[in-house]
């Protein structure tokens, strides 16, 4: 029996890393499209390209950009997947605001051309896409929980662009019998998620503090809320999204909400250093409940021209016809993404040791014959490395 063969753009994202080792997981060949970078820029699914045990039918990256609709053409002719997952997106709120005009170009054009190309390739009726879209688009929603029945009211650049995409999806659907589908998925985190994401900003400042390598986490708005879940959980769901035989729209959420207060409180509790909160406004501060020690401040940089202050999921349309629901708790998600955290500062730590080590044995090779300093083998350098030894 011949694999299915899923095209994802987005696939060195946090969600492209987490499907492809679901679909690979499944029997998929998996095809991913990554933009062209000056830097690396694959580390989340290395291990998938590189192992013929993570991906035995095959996992394959094609360069590509959602600004280049030739290049999409050609890709999904060369390829002939059979689902194709639209995860690739400008997906930073805040940068949005900056980067309006990008943002709108990837996000909401990008879905188009995608989906412009099934339709000119003429594989409306065989290939199945998945749109990646957000709950940001509920914005300030007057109804708690929302569902795929509440009103759109997105209040970013980025929402406004996905609120296009959104469309876009459902009119392609309609007008020309494509089985697209919007996944609306709210918060999803993860020990991968991007470094300047809130809850990622968060756990790593946790670890970094603890060890003694930061002295203060700098956020926003404490009080906003969202229904946090975990990336790993909800690709499964977008899956299940399409393999449904009458294409439709879902909601994905775990119908819990927390506030960025909470999870900062969470990773603290997890490390065993609980933290208070003294101070009002901007003023606020959270401290060590042991110390006193300020470890939490208020910076208004961080505040968005227009904020979104409470977003809360009913996935109920999902459990009831996916057989879909979320399986980690909010207390797991924070501590998983904390310890990776640490785990990852624990490399580092070493990788400079080891670097220090290095360092000292080249240098008193290089001294040997020479005799000491007055500082020592190293000079100055050797109390540093003595220091961090």
């Amino acid at each position: 029996m011949t694999a299915k063969r899923a095209l994802i753009t987005g696939v060195t994202g946090q969600d492209g890393a987490y499907l492809s080792e679901f679909l690979l997981r499944k029997g998929y060949e998996v095809h991913g499209v990554k933009r062209r970078s000056s830097s690396f820029n694959t580390a989340r699914v290395d291990h998938l390209y590189e192992s013929q045990d993570a991906s035995p039918n095959g996992f394959f990256m094609h360069y590509g950009d959602m600004t280049d609709a030739t290049n999409l053409i050609r890709l999904i002719q060369q390829i002939q997947p059979d689902e194709i997952y639209n995860l690739a997106a400008q997906s930073h709120v805040q940068v949005s605001f900056d980067a309006p005009e990008y943002t709108a170009d990837v996000d909401a054009l990008g879905t188009l051309r995608l989906l412009e190309a099934i339709r000119i390739l003429d594989l409306g009726g065989r290939v199945r896409f998945y749109q990646a879209s957000t709950s940001e688009l509920f914005g300030n929603a007057e109804e708690c929980p929302q569902s795929e029945r509440t009103p759109l009211r997105p209040r970013s650049p980025y929402a406004t662009a996905k609120l296009y995409a959104y469309w876009a999806t459902v009119n392609y659907r309609e007008a020309y019998g494509m089985h697209a589908c919007n996944g609306i998925l709210f918060n999803h985190e993860s020990p991968i998620r991007g470094e300047t994401f809130v809850t990622r900003k968060i756990s790593r400042a946790v670890a970094a503090i603890e060890a003694n390598e930061q002295n203060r986490l700098l956020l926003g708005n404490l009080d906003s809320e969202r229904d946090w879940g975990h990336a790993r959980d909800f690709v499964s769901g977008m899956w299940m999204i399409l393999q449904q035989p009458t294409p439709d729209d879902y909601v994905l959420a775990t119908g819990e909400c927390h506030s960025v207060r909470e999870f900062v409180e969470q990773a603290f509790k997890y490390i065993g250093r609980p933290i208070g909160w003294r101070g009002q406004g901007v003023e606020e501060e959270g401290y060590f409940l042991d110390t006193g020690k300020t470890v939490v401040e208020i910076d208004p940089r961080y505040f968005r021209p227009t904020e979104v202050n409470r977003l809360l999921g009913d996935p109920s349309k999902a459990r009831e016809r996916l057989k879909w629901r979320h399986k980690t708790t909010f207390p797991e998600l924070v501590a998983e993404m904390v310890e990776a955290d640490r785990h990852a500062l624990e490399i580092t730590h070493d990788m400079r040791v080891a670097n220090d080590w290095k360092q000292f044995r080249s240098a008193r090779t290089a001294n040997l014959g020479r005799g000491p300093s007055r500082d020592g083998w190293l000079g100055g350098g050797a109390a540093v490395t003595q220091r961090r030894l």
